[in-house]
């Protein structure tokens, strides 16, 4: 009986929200947004004479940097509202600023540490954090900054704490970063996370902007491993749109559709928010339910929020 209810909800559902905004008037525009990639700062000091985060330079135009904690919450939370973005995974080396936003609005947080290095004081302070409840995820788990990759063995306990608390990771294994002294390519490719899986099979884990530009080693890891994810973030602005089009393209033309989520990486440049916004909605190679998987669907199932909530959300509430 109660799988035969299951089976009708995944059918009515659908059509109920559909029947919402048509009635309502509420757009494709106004549809919500999971945001799965957020901090709330810059999660490193840029040593002086060295170029800024990220190629092209993207505190010019729009995206200049609002380095101030609470004008950056406040822009953000703006931004958020603006593009219908009803949570945010939001992580930071501060954990009270990461405190500060989630109190300021509990609801559209997830909130989470930023990992730069491995520290086994670190460790034992977080688990006290999760006990009582005041952080409910990892990452972004930023060590291959420091030329550390993910199957290094000082990783291994906080992995091993994700899985025993089931609760989400966010790992930075990617090809680009910013410009840092110890900073390595070589350590962000995604074929370094095997092990890490191998031994945590039940391991929550997605990996920020799905390994640019290593498509091929994290398509091989999306296909073995079923509970790995991915983001598309800081890609959708920082780099040239038909660039990031391509890319993407890759991971849907294997069908993996269904495991790729949205980001903005926002640090202190909330107006690039919108710009990763826009770069999903103006994807001419995607349908507009591959669009609401990759904005909200696929986030939902990673998450596992439930589905009152799930409810509430999907109806613009």
């Amino acid at each position: 009986m109660k799988q035969a209810k299951n089976i009708i909800m995944k059918i009515l559902l659908p059509l109920l929200i559909s029947f919402v905004f048509m009635t309502t008037g509420l757009s494709q525009d106004q549809l919500p947004i999971i945001d799965m990639h957020m901090h709330t700062s810059l999660p490193h000091e840029v040593p002086e004479g060295i170029p800024s985060l990220c190629r092209p330079e993207p505190c010019q135009g729009d995206g200049h940097a609002v380095t101030d904690p609470i004008e950056n919450l406040k822009k953000s939370l703006e931004q958020m509202d603006r593009y219908n973005i009803v949570k945010g995974y939001l992580s930071g080396v501060d954990w009270s600023v990461v405190q500060q936003w989630h109190q300021a609005a509990p609801n559209r947080f997830i909130a989470a540490p930023f990992i730069l290095e491995p520290n086994p004081d670190e460790l034992e302070k977080l688990k006290i954090e999760y006990q009582a409840g005041r952080l409910t995820a990892i990452g972004e788990i930023g060590a291959q900054l420091h030329g550390i990759p993910p199957n290094d063995p000082s990783l291994a306990p906080y992995f091993q704490l994700a899985e025993d608390l089931d609760i989400p990771v966010l790992i930075h294994v990617l090809g680009i970063g910013p410009y840092l002294p110890h900073f390595s390519s070589e350590a962000g490719q995604p074929l370094h996370l095997e092990t890490v899986l191998q031994k945590h099979p039940r391991l929550r884990i997605f990996v920020e902007n799905a390994g640019y530009p290593y498509s091929d080693q994290m398509i091989a890891m999306m296909y073995q491993y079923p509970q790995l994810y991915a983001d598309v973030s800081t890609i959708t602005w920082v780099i040239p749109r038909q660039a990031f089009y391509d890319y993407l393209k890759k991971f849907m033309a294997a069908g993996l559709g269904k495991r790729i989520m949205f980001g903005s990486d926002n640090m202190v440049w909330p107006a690039k928010i919108g710009a990763a916004v826009t770069a999903i909605k103006e994807a001419p190679f995607l349908t507009h339910e591959e669009k609401r998987d990759i904005f909200y669907n696929n986030a939902r199932r990673f998450l596992r929020m439930d589905e009152e909530s799930s409810k509430t959300v999907d109806a613009g509430h």
